[in-house]
């Protein structure tokens, strides 16, 4: 296949979150991109430092005997991945997000809104799933089920330097399913064959 600048992907994208066990969308495809709308229950995160990154790792130890220099095989011994970025609105919402749950409560309104929150108890915690999808809706991920596990460092500088709130989502096995899924429109972003081991 020759190369074609329709599988470059560039751009942040959106993030969005709902709640762990929320159906996947019904994703649907035309004029080239996916154009359907996703339902209510996944919200929009907002802006982020520099965009997200989704790693995904295979761990495993080499099978050898004593008659071979190299390994005649390898056995899986596990796998993980994660999804992280840096959320660039310091929100109540957003501090849900980041230490897994917790105790929201609000009085009063417009002028004289007061919203607090507390972290959830050791035990407590609770899942989220999320999706992205690239700027030119021909790429979206869902992450079915996901824990942060990172550390919430939120600094405080002056000038333009903002605060952010840094996330490390790990990937789960939600019951029934795989932990992610990808859509690709265009026959261009299969990359010219299907690959199926």
């Amino acid at each position: 296949m020759p190369m074609d600048p329709k599988t470059i992907s560039l751009g942040p994208g959106l993030l969005y979150w709902a709640p762990a066990g929320t159906a996947d969308p019904t994703t649907a495809v035309t004029g080239s991109i996916i154009s359907d709308t996703l339902p209510v229950a996944w919200k929009q995160i907002g802006y982020t430092e520099n965009g997200s990154e989704f790693s995904y790792e295979l761990s495993s130890d080499d099978v050898v005997v004593a008659e071979v220099l190299d390994a005649i095989s390898h056995k899986t011994t596990g796998r993980s991945g994660s999804v992280a970025f840096e959320m660039a609105e310091v929100t109540v919402k957003n501090l849900v997000l980041a230490l897994n749950g917790g105790t929201v409560t609000n009085t009063g309104t417009g002028a004289t809104a007061l919203w607090t929150y507390e972290p959830p108890n050791i035990g407590s915690e609770v899942r989220v799933a999320l999706i992205w999808q690239s700027e030119d809706n021909t790429e979206r991920w869902i992450f079915r089920q996901v824990f942060q596990t990172g550390s919430v460092t939120v600094g405080r500088r002056r000038g333009a330097d903002k605060a952010t709130v840094p996330v490390t989502f790990s990937l789960e096995v939600p019951t029934g399913a795989r932990p992610f899924k990808v859509w690709m429109a265009t026959d261009a972003k299969a990359g010219g064959q299907v690959v199926q081991p």
